[in-house]
């Protein structure tokens, strides 16, 4: 198997994100992975120069892995890349790590959506050549 290339995002972990034991609460982890993947499919593909992903993802599926608490602190580092490519969905893998060491894994499949025609939608050749570098072979 080939590594992909990945994706790597530093979130900040609010105050906010903690529960009442000091960590990060357990849901608050799909809302970092959401902000890598905001990252990635908004702000790197609009600064390769299309736009299309800003007309819809919908989230199918998350699996999430929690190995270790992470605390309030340090920004945590994800690293992303795309673990199956589809027709009309992909899949989307993380890793999390606090202080360089593996928090969390998680995976999410993606379906990109047309919102404004309420259906979902193949990927276009541009959105499959912007994922293929990230993709796992």
């Amino acid at each position: 198997m080939t590594d992909p290339r990945r994706f790597v995002y530093d979130a900040a972990v609010r105050w906010s994100d903690l529960d009442a034991y000091g960590h990060v609460n357990n849901a608050r982890f799909l809302t970092l992975y959401e902000e890598a993947r905001v990252a990635m499919f908004f702000t790197a593909a609009r600064a390769e120069g299309f736009t299309s992903f800003e007309e819809g993802i919908v989230i199918a599926r998350h699996e999430i892995d929690y190995l270790r608490p992470v605390d309030y602190g340090e920004p945590v580092r994800v690293e992303m890349w795309v673990s199956e490519l589809r027709a009309a969905s992909f899949a989307v893998s993380y890793e999390l790590f606090d202080n360089d060491v593996l928090a969390s894994r998680a995976k999410s499949i993606c379906v990109p959506y047309h919102l404004a025609k309420g259906h979902p939608r193949r990927l276009t050749p541009q959105e499959r050549e912007f994922l293929a570098p990230f993709v796992a072979s």
